[in-house]
């Protein structure tokens, strides 16, 4: 009798462990197992996912091998981007039934690329691809991101993104952040409540950034505003506006301008901007004078464009930047950095880990942009990635994810961002001009020239009371030029090429009026040591004097040539008269008549400065325009 029962006890701990180790699908589950699959199915219908988790591990409890429960969980962890736990839940079905992979195996690949495995991620969509019956667009797309993950799996770049906090995130989604060119500023867009989206501004000093305020009306209104963009001044803000009631298309770009005591009330961007097709993300140069946008046609989809701000005021007919941005895809989220060279974006149609991937682009000597180049992993994931400013250092940048740390949905986050896709560091130059007889403030045009590829970097125009900022791209040599009718241009040049980080320059400008005797240096004329050939650098400049010349016919001047105390009086007063000829020389050759231009060489005789220093021979050496009459 003790045998018999040591048997059965045997036999009944064999059916234990046969039992527990059998697959439970909805047929086969208990009913408590199956009415919590149900009502995660439910929640599924609602996208009420983070629900449906809670029900499907509910039916697991109920039914610890659900092999149902399981997939359907893996499903869900996909749809929130919770890759690991996929990865679990579906590791988790293929021991029990790995069969039943098969209707989940592009999820299953997806939660593996989302962890970094795309080797493994690139196997299971083989395999899916191996036995589809049909043609799968979307799994076909998958293999190509993973392959390109395989591909560059040597290339993993550095990423540690920081959550800005609670003064910025909140519950409610925040995206498309934009900042000034001090960082001091950061403005976003906000989708309140999951229904209006408006925007919000915070400021940044030594304690970090202060608790976000909407910015109110008139820029925030009952209608959608988003995807902005605020100008490196702070004085302007470009934004998309959707289904506005005097909009030309379902969203169009309108712009609003800072007062003295806020916004003024914004304004529509009008034709050819607008169009009745799609425009939205729109981004200002640092000048304020070009616009990056994408615009989303019919025939083509989305693209990047960009245009130019006419003399009148209004914007140029809006060109498709060329094929090494715009591609048969998608383009998106175009970000100009404040060095005017280099253009970030976003992209489905170029080469990418997933849907959207962010890229950058240089500005080639001639204008043109050049090939795009992927931000890489893991910046660039399976998912959608775009919208990414980088601030005017060129160190930081700044973007929106709906990561595990976020604050509900989409919050802003910051990183330091790899040497190789960074922007020049990006200087500014900022004061006011003003009339050197008057003292009063003067509207006026800022130009700043690359010297050695004789570009404009930036032409900005200051306000009404005269201010302005322009940017200084770190690493190159600039002419810094001022024009206003009726005055003078003034000219100045900055060396950036081994400046040290720091705080930026202020200088406040003087313009002369026009006048008898009236005089500037020629700061951007040059020659080598010793000689009297102009440097190419100097085109830049003499054009601007050529410009004043046809602009004042009647003007007769003087150009005088000056050297510091180096070498013998009679060589120096030569080598100054040979200067003022050549400068004579080139204006004459443009087409200003000889009779009015007298070149004069006064050697060492009028220093401005000591020549018991570089600094001070530096300075002296210098070339001098003076009126002589204006009649």
């Amino acid at each position: 009798m003790k045998k018999i029962s040591l048997l059965l006890l045997g036999c009944l701990l064999l059916c234990s462990l046969w039992s527990s180790s059998q697959t439970v699908t909805y047929e086969t589950a208990p009913k408590k197992a199956k009415l919590s699959f149900d009502r995660a199915i439910d929640a599924v219908r609602i996208y009420n996912t983070k629900d449906a988790i809670s029900f499907l591990k509910e039916a697991i409890a109920a039914a610890p091998n659900f092999t149902d429960a399981y997939g359907q969980m893996g499903l869900c962890y996909v749809e929130l981007k919770d890759y690991q736990q996929a990865v679990n839940a579906f590791s988790k079905l293929k021991q029990l039934d790995s069969s039943g992979l098969r209707p989940v195996l592009t999820a299953y690949s997806k939660a593996l690329a989302g962890t970094g495995d795309f080797v493994g991620a690139l196997s299971l969509v083989n395999q899916y691809l191996a036995n589809a019956k049909s043609k799968n667009t979307n799994a076909e797309k998958l293999k190509t991101n993973y392959e390109f993950a395989v591909k560059n799996s040597q290339r993993q770049v550095p990423f540690h993104p920081n959550n800005l906090g609670d003064h910025i995130n909140s519950k409610d989604p925040e995206y498309f952040p934009s900042l000034t060119i001090d960082s001091k500023t950061l403005i976003f867009t906000r989708r309140v409540n999951g229904r209006n989206e408006d925007f919000y501004i915070s400021y940044h000093d030594s304690t970090g950034w202060s608790a976000a305020l909407n910015m109110g009306e008139p820029v925030n209104s009952s209608y959608n505003e988003g995807a902005q963009n605020i100008s490196q001044d702070g004085t302007m803000l470009v934004f998309t506006g959707c289904d506005f009631p005097e909009g030309k298309g379902s969203c169009d770009l309108y712009y609003a301008l800072k007062n003295a005591s806020g916004w003024d009330a914004p304004v529509n961007m009008g034709a050819p901007v607008n169009t009745h097709d799609w425009e939205s993300q729109p981004c200002l140069s640092a000048d304020k004078q070009t616009l990056y946008f994408a615009r989303e046609t019919s025939d083509q989809g989305a693209d990047i464009f960009v245009c130019k701000r006419l003399e009148n005021g209004r914007w140029s007919v809006p060109e498709r930047l060329g094929p090494n941005i715009n591609t048969g895809g998608r383009e998106t989220t175009p970000f100009i950095h404040a060095d005017g060279q280099t253009l970030y974006f976003a992209s489905n149609g170029h080469p990418g880990y997933g849907g959207l991937d962010m890229f950058y682009s240089r500005r080639q000597p001639d204008g043109s942009w050049g090939p795009a180049v992927n931000l890489g992993y893991p910046i660039n994931t399976i998912d959608e990635d775009a919208s990414l400013v980088v601030d005017a250092s060129g160190k930081t940048a700044y973007f929106a994810s709906d990561r595990s740390d976020s604050r509900g949905g989409l919050d802003i986050y910051s990183f330091e961002l790899y040497p190789e896709a960074r922007p020049l560091q990006t200087l500014y130059v900022k004061g006011f001009v003003y009339d050197t007889t008057t003292h009063e403030r003067l509207t006026a045009t800022v130009d700043v020239i690359d010297l050695a590829g004789g570009y404009t970097i930036a032409a900005v125009k200051t306000t009404a009371s005269g201010d302005f900022l322009a940017p200084l791209p770190v690493g190159k040599d600039y002419a810094f030029h001022v024009n206003k009718k009726g005055y003078l241009f003034y000219s100045d040049n900055f060396s950036l090429k081994d400046h040290n980080p720091g705080v930026p320059f202020e200088k406040n400008i003087p313009l002369q009026p026009l006048a008898a005797n009236a005089s500037i240096i020629l700061h951007n004329i040059f020659f080598k040591s010793k000689q009297y050939n102009l440097e190419s650098a100097s085109v830049t400049e003499l054009d601007k004097l050529v410009r004043l010349l046809q602009d004042n016919p009647s003007i007769k001047i003087e150009i005088a040539g000056h050297t510091d105390n180096v070498g013998s009086d009679k060589d120096n007063l030569l080598l100054s008269q040979n200067r003022a000829k050549a400068v004579v020389v080139y204006l004459t050759e443009k087409g200003i008549d000889t009779k009015r231009l007298t070149a004069k060489g006064y050697g060492e005789t009028q220093p401005i400065a000591t020549n018991d220093t570089e600094e001070g021979r530096a300075a002296n050496r210098r070339t001098v325009f003076r009126i002589l009459s204006l009649q």
